[in-house]
């Protein structure tokens, strides 16, 4: 079952998702050379306190902080420790969410850490990004879920390869419905899977986190020992984009996005959502 939210109940899950874009502004800036991931999980539940938020990973499952801390090769699902020190060169990708009125927000961005990436890292960052937003262009009144799902690896697909040969689109993970909880149905593919069918129709009240994860290799990951960090198989480097989007009568209102996702929206030729609490 789709939980269908009304006009009230997206305005509190855009209070929740302003939290979560000021705690990937804050981490952004803290992640630097020298810092560790326990340093960027204090600034996320810093902020959280300060907007009189709760966290919804710490605890979720066991999960023992606040955000997911994936640098390199770990796909997603990090988790934040003083021994994780961050250096110049490196990749992260910062997982945060946020409750507020028991209504979720979710989402996550890559960090480059310092200087000197190769161009194909700054590639893959920007391909994972833009497939994002091309998979919420695509959530639209009438159209299908298979209809984002599409338009992800449709964009990936169509990429100059990188100087690895490939973009792996990640298989075992992908989007989900928020709302009332952090994860509910349907589950969002980031890729299309034709034994799935073309999933449930989209229509005003409908709310997905969509987060690509793209790999520049392999497409197959495997947990570690700490049943939460994953990382690619053939340990290529990964980048995963996500936000928290509404469906409204009016067209999408990425709820994570400071404006609402009205510039990037605009440049591809959708208008946004009013933001109700603009």
């Amino acid at each position: 079952m789709v939980e269908i939210k009304s006009p009230e109940q997206i305005a509190k899950m855009r209070a929740a998702g302003l939290v979560v874009a000021e705690i990937h502004r804050r981490c952004a800036e803290a992640a630097v050379p020298g810092a560790s991931t326990k340093d960027l999980d204090d600034v996320a539940a810093t902020v959280l306190a300060e907007r009189d938020a709760k966290p919804n990973f710490l605890g979720y499952g066991g999960f023992p902080a606040t955000i997911c801390t994936s640098v390199n090769d770990v796909v997603v699902h990090g988790i934040p420790g003083r021994e994780t020190v961050l250096k110049a060169g490196d990749l992260i990708s910062i997982d945060a969410g946020a409750i507020v009125d028991g209504w979720h927000a979710d989402a996550a961005l890559t960090v480059f850490v310092g200087d000197g990436h190769p161009e194909q890292l700054h590639e893959l960052s920007r391909v994972t990004e833009e497939s994002l937003w091309a998979g919420i262009a695509a959530m639209r009144k009438g159209n299908r879920l298979v209809d984002i799902s599409k338009a992800i690896e449709g964009y990936i697909r169509r990429q100059p390869l990188p100087a690895s040969g490939k973009y792996g689109i990640i298989e075992s993970y992908g989007g989900h419905g928020i709302g009332t909880e952090m994860h509910m149905d349907p589950h969002l593919l980031n890729y299309v899977d034709r034994r799935r069918g073309r999933g449930p129709r989209l229509i005003p009240g409908f709310c997905l986190a969509i987060e690509p994860m793209v790999s520049l290799g392999t497409a197959k990951t495997h947990v570690l020992a700490d049943e939460w960090t994953v990382k690619t198989n053939d340990g290529t480097w990964a980048s995963h984009w996500e936000h928290s989007v509404a469906l409204t009568e009016e067209g999408p209102l990425v709820l994570t996005a400071q404006d609402g996702g009205r510039a990037k929206l605009a440049e591809l030729g959708v208008t946004a959502a009013p933001d109700p609490l603009a």
